[in-house]
Parts: C-alpha cells; sequence; structure tokens
C-alpha cells in the first residue's frame, strides 16, 4: 500500500453562499508528485490552499469535511496554522521573493521557527535548501544580494528553497511555472522531479504537458468538483469521464 500522506474526505469549500468545492474525497500520496488540473475557476487552487489552512486568511470562507495529514485533523483546534504551513510549504504563482538578501529569503522560516541553534546550523540549511532547489552554484557568490535581483527562473527556485528551507513534508505548488520562459519552466520541471524523491508535492498547472511530464497522479476538476483521480498515464490516455476526455482532448479550456 503506497503511503497516504493527506487523506481528504467529502471537504466542502463555501465562499459566502458561493459553494467552490463539491464533496471532494482524494488521497495525495507521499514522495508522488500529484497535479491537479481543470479549466479556470474550476477549484482547483482553491482545493490547494485547504491543504495548508491559507484560506484561513479569507473571512467569507467556510470548510467542512475532514482534511487528514499523517491521520491528524489539520483543521483541529490544537493545530497551529503556522505551524503547519512550515510542515506543509507552498509556492505561489508569481515568484515573491522577501526584499531581502537571498541568503535571508532562505533563513527567515526556520529562524522564525525554530528549527536552527546557530548560525553554523543556519549556513547548512540555506546552502541545503539553495542546492535541493538547484539554485545554489548561481547564487553561492551573491547570497547578500538582494532575491529581487535575481531573473524571474531564479527567484522562483529561491522561493522552493525558503519552501523548503522550513524542512516541510508537503510542497505545494499552485502554477509554479506559469509566469516564467520556456526554459525556466524546463528548470522547474526538472526541480520537481527531483524534489519527489523527498516529499509529497502537489502541482496546481493550467498545462497538461506540465501535468503529463511531472506528475504520477493527476485530479481533474471541473466546476467545483472533482471528476476524476488515478494514475496520470492513465488519465491521460484513458479518462473514465466524458468531462475529462472532452478537456483533455480541448473540447473546452
Amino acid at each position: 500500500m503506497t503511503n497516504v500522506k493527506i487523506s481528504n474526505r467529502h471537504v466542502d469549500v463555501y465562499y459566502g453562499d458561493n459553494h467552490a468545492i463539491k464533496d471532494v474525497s482524494i488521497d495525495i500520496l507521499d514522495k508522488t508528485v500529484t497535479a491537479f488540473i481543470g479549466p479556470s475557476g474550476c477549484g482547483k487552487s482553491t482545493f490547494l490552499r485547504c491543504l495548508n489552512r491559507m484560506n484561513d486568511t479569507i473571512s467569507s470562507c467556510r470548510i467542512t469535511g475532514d482534511i487528514l495529514m499523517d491521520g491528524e485533523d489539520i483543521y483541529a483546534k490544537s493545530v497551529d496554522p503556522v505551524q503547519l504551513r512550515a510542515r506543509v510549504g507552498m509556492v505561489f504563482q508569481k515568484p515573491n521573493p522577501f526584499p531581502k538578501s537571498i541568503y535571508d529569503n532562505v533563513a527567515y522560516g526556520p529562524k522564525i521557527h525554530g528549527l536552527v541553534d546557530n548560525k553554523t546550523d543556519l549556513d547548512e540549511v540555506v546552502e541545503l535548501s539553495l542546492k535541493r532547489a538547484a539554485i545554489w552554484k548561481e547564487v553561492k557568490d551573491r547570497l547578500n544580494e538582494s532575491g529581487t535581483s535575481l531573473s524571474g527562473g531564479q527567484q522562483q527556485r529561491l522561493c522552493i528553497a525558503r519552501a523548503i528551507a522550513t524542512a516541510p513534508e508537503v510542497l505545494l505548488m499552485d502554477e509554479p511555472a506559469s509566469a516564467l520562459d520556456p526554459i525556466a519552466t524546463a528548470q522547474i520541471e526538472e526541480l520537481i522531479d527531483e524534489l519527489r524523491h523527498q516529499y509529497s508535492v502537489v502541482i496546481v498547472t493550467h498545462s497538461m504537458q506540465q501535468a503529463a511530464r511531472v506528475s504520477q497522479k493527476t485530479a481533474f476538476f471541473h466546476m467545483g468538483d472533482m471528476v476524476e483521480y488515478g494514475d496520470t498515464t492513465e488519465i491521460f490516455t484513458n479518462p473514465v469521464d466524458q468531462r475529462t476526455q472532452d478537456y483533455i482532448t480541448g473540447r473546452f479550456g
């Protein structure tokens, strides 16, 4: 049995009266890339944000159902959302480095979460995170320069380094390459393939080609429903639901 990292059962999400996610049940596996695909506004990003309680910041948002990580309810009163987000890292669509040095961008999380005892440990975490994000060679001689001085693709890899510096178990990526050029996109995809050996990775993508290239599991969302979920190759070559078939063959998008 493959390891289930996050188990979702009968998850509904409401923004005021708008029923954005309807009765979604899905198991997110460990050390696997799971892609969420579907047309704009179908709920894939909304659902992604349930997994690290990012929707908590929206006052009109109400979530029902069960979301368990390693068997623990992440919405339990005893769970601190800030601590949860150290375990479930997030990378956004647009690279958003802090207006700080490259070093401080990566060091920030481990410092505020008290994960390091001294400067030597912190240096190690920064170096390892930048190496894992495949950007160390490009920045190792300019760690004191601003993170915002990097190119778009480098900034996104810096944001990935920042997300993994807190030693998360899950990495959520909301269209991490949509603002990048093809070369930077290819680098991010290569990186995602590397990262899955250590993390459970969930990626929202508009690009079906990208989903096919980087993921092992794919979930197709349409109008708030999760229509179909399975092995990526199956979903793309032999979908069960006509709506999935129509989306993949480009009949709607």
